[in-house]
């Protein structure tokens, strides 16, 4: 049969390479020819030894690792290998490059290459080995053989595999575009181009490769980027964005979240020409930019396999951030002023000039220390805010206005029409440099701020005082109790005053808490709070300063201590209103007293009904004997 062919059983001759050593004993006679089921389990324990399917095709000046493993052998697990080549030039001669087991296996032209590592033999495991030539030249193209030499009892299966290599010219070229010839060696060695970028500008570079092998091949295209004065390597390189052998473009790890949100692209251009875009730089962009350029082919196997990468360098960049040359100055150093007079303030940024939408600038101005308060600010898009303590409820909204004065990044001036006392203070003037990123939103990349401003304030002092009192000191349960709270005001400027009612509440053994009864604005409205009773209450002014509260129908849960609480409020020409200062009054005890019918009224109940219950007791009484006594008769 057909298995005669692929099985042979022998046996070893002492001490021999396998061209001399195996004399195969033929065919098996017909007598003995196995059964289907004893042939089945034979082929399957033959030894066979594996190679990856050829040809394969590499780049000369490149590395190359063939593996080559052995399996169904019997003896020990670790096995020997020789590898032997069959050059073109001589098909049936075979040279010994390398072995496990013998060093002076090598022929003499592959001895030295041998001894310096560029060829050597690498053991995988015990059955499988890789052989590995750092730098193939054009002379190792060829038939290249995996032999082991055997441990098994019997001649059985095949010992040896082979696989074609074919050594082919580097046809890759990958160059910078600036006028140089194309880079024909694994590296450049010309200088890059220098490139000085602001944060926020545009980085754009280009690169230019190409291949003219003859075999099918795919390009992979990476632009990278590493330390200046770094040397360049896979580990120090980092990658930004690139094309991929299977045309996918991807991004770097550090690089992925730009890439997503539209910061960096990579295009090619023509059939030749590759370009990055960094829309927007940051300082931790700067240095040396490389384009790397790997060419694979796919093998019998099916497989992918770099068989050249080249490198060239295209530009040194370095980045000047904005945050190193952003500065702030403010002026005057000092100001004096009296209250109701105009606050004026600069605040003079320098740094780079740079357009929108590159760089946008938002300004503002703080008093106080610390981060301070904030009074006014001017947004990247020139709209101006004014800080809450500058426009409420309470003091109006003041006329604080904050304005560009020259072109980016330019001088601003803080004015407030009329100052109050309370604007005394340290100013800052805080400048923030923001960088538009493609998908429109704003990134912080510098931020900077002046010198402390002294601002003081000549202001004329507002003494005021509270008294407060019963006009009626004693007061009953149902009655109408009045408080009094008299106000004293010594200012040159008009005042008006603002007044509450509190009532001190204690809970437990806390301290007492106050609670508002009712109050009445500086412009005369009252509002009314809720008595404890659920009683009504009213607030007049009963004199030029003096306040009234009135509580009708007072209940003794109306008990408590009183008092007043006076603000005294400045009003100024921009129609603002200052907090001249408040003080507190005494406190007043109200106490409902009980009135004597009230004190009467229960032993009177009492009493009566005591009267009620006797009468009809007697009465009862009465009437039982009589009608006894009626029964008798």
């Amino acid at each position: 049969g057909s298995w005669e062919e692929e099985c042979t059983v022998g046996t070893q001759t002492p001490g021999g390479h396998r061209d001399g050593g195996w004399e195969p004993l033929g065919p098996f006679p017909r007598s003995l020819t196995p059964s289907p089921r004893s042939l089945s389990a034979g082929l399957c324990g033959a030894r066979e030894v594996h190679l990856p399917p050829g040809p394969l095709f590499r780049v000369e000046g490149t590395a190359i690792s063939i593996p080559c493993s052995v399996s169904e052998y019997e003896g020990p697990t670790l096995q020997h290998f020789e590898w032997l080549l069959y050059r073109p030039t001589a098909p049936k001669i075979s040279i010994g490059m390398v072995s496990t087991r013998d060093p002076s296996f090598p022929y003499a032209v592959f001895s030295p290459r041998v001894q310096s590592g560029e060829v050597s033999v690498q053991r995988l495991r015990g059955d499988a080995v890789e052989l590995r030539i750092a730098r193939l030249r054009a002379e190792d193209a060829g038939v290249y053989e995996c032999y082991t030499p055997t441990t098994d009892s019997t001649y059985h299966g095949n010992y040896s595999s082979k696989v074609v290599l074919k050594v082919i010219p580097d046809m890759l070229w990958v160059l910078a575009p600036t006028p140089r010839p194309p880079l024909r060696s694994r590296m450049a060695s010309t200088s890059p181009l220098q490139l000085s970028l602001l944060e926020g500008q545009e980085l754009q570079l280009s690169c230019m490769t190409q291949s003219q092998t003859q075999q099918h091949t795919h390009l992979s295209v990476s632009f990278g980027v590493s330390a200046p004065d770094a040397p360049v390597g896979h580990q120090t390189l980092q990658e930004v964005v690139g094309v991929r052998r299977d045309f996918a473009v991807e991004a770097g790890e550090h690089f992925a979240d730009r890439y997503q949100a539209g910061e960096l692209s990579m295009a090619k251009a023509g059939s030749e020409q590759y370009k990055l875009a960094i829309g927007r730089v940051r300082p931790g962009d700067a240095g040396t930019y490389h384009c790397t350029v790997g060419e694979w082919i796919q093998d019998p196997d099916s497989s992918w396999q770099l068989i050249t990468e080249k490198r060239a360098a295209l530009a040194q960049v370095t980045v000047q951030s904005i945050a190193s040359q952003l500065a702030v100055s403010a002026g005057p150093p000092k100001v004096r002023l009296s209250a109701g007079d105009a606050l004026e303030l600069l605040c003079n940024l320098s740094g780079p000039v740079l357009p929108a939408p590159h760089v946008a600038y938002a300004v503002s101005w703080v008093v106080g220390e610390g981060d301070g308060l904030l009074v006014a600010q001017l947004d990247t898009d020139g709209v101006a805010v004014v800080g809450e303590s500058y426009a409420n409820s309470q003091v109006g909204r003041r006329q604080v206005s904050l304005q560009k004065l020259t072109p980016a990044p330019g001088s601003y001036r803080l004015r407030i029409e009329s100052a109050q006392p309370g604007d005394e203070g340290t100013y800052r003037c805080v400048a923030q440099a923001y960088v538009h990123s493609p998908d429109a939103r704003l990134r912080e990349v510098a931020s900077s701020q002046s010198q402390g401003l002294k601002v003081h304030m000549k202001s004329e002092a507002v003494v005021v005082e509270a008294y407060a009192w019963l006009p009626i000191p004693a007061t009953y349960r149902g009655d109408t109790a009045e408080l009094l709270c008299n106000i004293s005001v010594e200012s040159t400027q008009a005042v008006n005053v603002a007044v509450s009612w509190w009532v001190e509440v204690t809970v437990g053994e806390e301290e007492p808490q106050g609670r508002m009864v009712a109050s009445v604005s500086r412009d005369g409205v009252a509002e009314l709070g809720r008595r404890a009773s659920g009683g009504d209450m009213s607030l007049d002014k009963v004199g030029p300063q003096c306040h009234r509260l009135r509580l009708h129908g007072v209940q003794p849960s109306d008990e408590g201590r009183y008092h007043c609480a006076v603000t005294s409020w400045v009003r100024y020409p921009d129609r603002s209103w200052y907090n001249a200062g408040a003080v507190k009054s005494n406190s007043v005890a109200v106490y409902p007293y009980a009135r004597a019918m009230d004190t009467l009224f229960i032993p009177l109940i009492v009493g009566i009904a005591s009267a009620l219950f006797t009468g009809i007791a007697i009465l009862a009484t009465i009437t039982c004997c009589f009608m006894r006594r009626l029964r008798k008769r």
